[in-house]
């Protein structure tokens, strides 16, 4: 696999592997179409649950959406293990690129890679990559958020397949078994579709549309807190799980909205997708322009004005909604 293997950067590690894993294996795939097929799109405010001491923020369904549904959607069959024993994982590893010179999917915590920068570096265990050969004690990885691909020793990848806590890899690895002869892209891309608008219309108020307003609505009222590091660190939060972990400044919807235009090629119906995407894009610019506030917010935290960040939420918010009420009717 490593003499003919080509290395591809993507806006999202675990859309862009999966694409590279399926294309590689002979069923050629986009990332949006990885992304949109199986229902990615979501938004979750969950202040119940800390991450790193914060409110639970997501802007994409949780980590191993894609690779969990892209089977279920599209017929595929999909290797996946998690391991107890490090020694088994590093020996199956081993074995598959090198011997049998296959294409492996891992998820690894993005703190312990050893080529990742330390400014990249933060506590999560839901990054994916990967790896396509082995020479010596280094593996030769791609990495979707790279330019170029990377390599890691043995011993320094381990630590990154088993690091513990949220979402802890446990050495996962996967990779594609079968690939079906004949897809009903029509029929599946329908209840793809409706799915996705579904979840983001659910009445459950910390997801979708009503989670995004509840932000909106914690947001408007963080100004009043006497912590200004807390305030602070809110903030840059918010922040870091949109652009970081949720591929830059609301980047799942630019993602979807390439999905949405992508779909129009099997008849559906184009008017009402050309809408949505438009909109979907929409959404995404506000969303950036939400996280540049968030921003300018924390740095300046004596002129900050958290009901005009709000505002910028709630405006992405009412477009998403108008766009699911149209997907909904696809």
């Amino acid at each position: 696999m490593e003499n003919n293997f080509k290395h591809n950067q993507f806006a999202h590690c675990e859309s862009g592997v999966v694409s590279t894993l399926l294309t590689s294996y002979g069923l050629p795939i986009s990332e949006p179409m990885a992304f949109g097929i199986t229902h990615s799109l979501s938004f979750v405010f969950l202040p119940i649950i800390k991450l790193n001491n914060m409110p639970l923020i997501a802007y994409r369904e949780v980590p191993k959406n894609i690779i969990k549904n892209i089977d279920k959607r599209l017929g595929v069959k999909i290797y996946k293990k998690q391991y107890k024993n490090m020694v088994e994982a590093n020996k199956e590893l081993t074995r598959l690129v090198q011997d049998e010179k296959k294409l492996v999917g891992l998820q690894t915590s993005v703190y312990y890679l050893p080529y990742m920068p330390e400014d990249m570096r933060f506590h999560f265990n839901a990054h994916n990559l990967l790896v396509y050969g082995k020479e010596n004690d280094e593996y030769l990885i791609s990495d979707p958020v790279f330019e170029d691909v990377v390599r890691a020793k043995e011993n320094k990848l381990t630590i990154a397949r088993f690091a513990k806590g949220v979402f802890a890899p446990k050495g996962f690895l996967y990779y594609p078994q079968h690939i079906p002869q004949n897809i009903d892209y029509e029929n599946i891309l329908k209840k793809s579709i409706k799915k996705n608008a579904k979840s983001m219309t659910t009445p459950f108020p910390f997801a979708g549309i009503k989670g995004m307003r509840k932000l909106a609505s914690a947001i408007e009222k963080i100004e009043n807190n006497d912590d200004e590091r807390y305030v602070k660190n809110y903030l840059t939060h918010i922040v870091r799980m949109q652009e970081e972990i949720g591929t830059g400044g609301g980047g799942f919807r630019f993602l979807y909205s390439a999905f949405l235009q992508e779909a129009k090629q099997y008849n559906l119906d184009n008017n009402k997708l050309q809408t949505a995407s438009e909109l979907i894009t929409q959404s995404g610019d506000i969303l950036r322009e939400f996280a540049l506030k968030c921003v300018m917010g924390a740095k300046h935290i004596d002129r900050l004005d958290s009901k005009e960040i709000a505002k910028f939420l709630v405006e992405a918010s009412k477009i998403e909604e108008e766009a699911f009420k149209i997907l909904k009717t696809i």
